[in-house]
C-alpha cells in the first residue's frame, strides 16, 4: 500500500468543500466533526481544516492534519465512497497522537455507520407513515347537468 496522499484523494476546491458542508450529513466526536458527501465514485476523498482557534500554533496543527491523513489512508478502503471532510475541534491539540488516532478510529466507525441516502423518487418509511389530510373514501362527486353554479 503506498503511503503517499495524491490529489485524486483529496478534496481541493471550495465547491467540494461547500458541498460537503451543505449536505448535512455529518458525525462527530469529541474534538472532530466529519461532513459526508456521498457520490458514486469508486473511491472516497478527504478534505480537513484545522482553523488557528484549534490551535495557534502551526505545528499542533500540522501534526493533527498528519494524524487525520494517516488515519485516513488506513481505513479509506472502508469508508463510504464520497468526499470527507473533517473538522478539527477546539481542544484537539491537547490529545497526543494515539488518543487523536483513537478518536479518529471513532470517528471513521461512525461514518461507516451511516445509513445510506434515499435514492431519488422514493419516500422514506417514515414519511409513507403519515396519513394523507384528503380523505380516500368519499363517494365521487357526479358532474351536475346544469354545469357550474354561478357564485
Amino acid at each position: 500500500m503506498s503511503a503517499r496522499f495524491p490529489a485524486s484523494v483529496r478534496v481541493r476546491t471550495g465547491r467540494d468543500y461547500r458541498a460537503a458542508f451543505d449536505d448535512r450529513r455529518r458525525v462527530t466526536t469529541r474534538h472532530f466533526s466529519l461532513h459526508l458527501r456521498l457520490r458514486d465514485g469508486g473511491f472516497c476523498r478527504l478534505g480537513m481544516a484545522v482553523s488557528r482557534k484549534v490551535s495557534p500554533d502551526a505545528v499542533q496543527r500540522n501534526r493533527i492534519k498528519r494524524q487525520i491523513r494517516e488515519a485516513f489512508r488506513h481505513e479509506q478502503h472502508d469508508l463510504p465512497r464520497g468526499d470527507l471532510v473533517v473538522v478539527a475541534r477546539s481542544g484537539a491539540a491537547a490529545l497526543d497522537n494515539a488518543a487523536l488516532r483513537a478518536e479518529l478510529a471513532t470517528l471513521w466507525a461512525r461514518a461507516r455507520a451511516l445509513p445510506p441516502p434515499p435514492t431519488a423518487g422514493t419516500i422514506p418509511a417514515a414519511a409513507s407513515a403519515v396519513p394523507s389530510p384528503i380523505p380516500t373514501d368519499l363517494p365521487p362527486v357526479a358532474p351536475s347537468a346544469e354545469g357550474p353554479s354561478p357564485a
